[in-house]
């Protein structure tokens, strides 16, 4: 008994340091897009506002975080895909231009397929999913792919 109690203790005291580097990460987020704080916290998700009005909504699963941007624009504006590139570098540890690249080639086979693209490469990947039919929306993601 005193071992499953000291088990929980354990668990228990190990969630706030996960929730501080979420907060902490959230936090870099919305510093480097003019927002002077991040936004509401519900479980493992934050929602980011930026300076440019773009919405971010950060998903916190340690390495395997997950930062996601929708656009309700016929087409996304340029800000859009800044915004999320910027989140993305402090997700997946990954340089601008490979991001830019890699969300660039995703958001055009979506519209072009019609469908859900992956692009994946170096352990991340960017995913858009663009809906230019009924009412025109936008999402699209960028993270690091887990192991298995």
């Amino acid at each position: 008994m005193r071992a499953l109690f000291l088990a929980c203790l354990f668990v228990f005291a190990a969630v706030p340091a996960s929730a501080d580097e979420c907060d902490a990460l959230a936090g870099r987020i919305a510093a480097a897009g003019g927002a002077r704080k991040a936004g509401k916290r519900i479980g493992p998700s934050v929602e980011i506002r930026t300076a440019s009005g773009v919405k971010l909504d950060l998903t916190c699963r340690g390495a395997d975080s997950i930062v996601q941007a929708i656009s309700t624009e016929p087409q996304p504006s340029a800000t859009y895909f800044q915004e999320l590139v910027q989140a993305g570098q402090y997700v997946i540890g990954e340089p601008p231009a490979a991001i830019q690249a890699a969300l660039t080639r995703a958001y055009e086979k979506a519209v072009r397929e019609r469908t859900k693209s992956f692009i994946q490469q170096n352990g991340w990947s960017a995913s858009c999913y663009a809906d230019t039919g009924s009412g025109s929306r936008t999402l699209c993601s960028l993270g690091r792919i887990p192991p298995g």
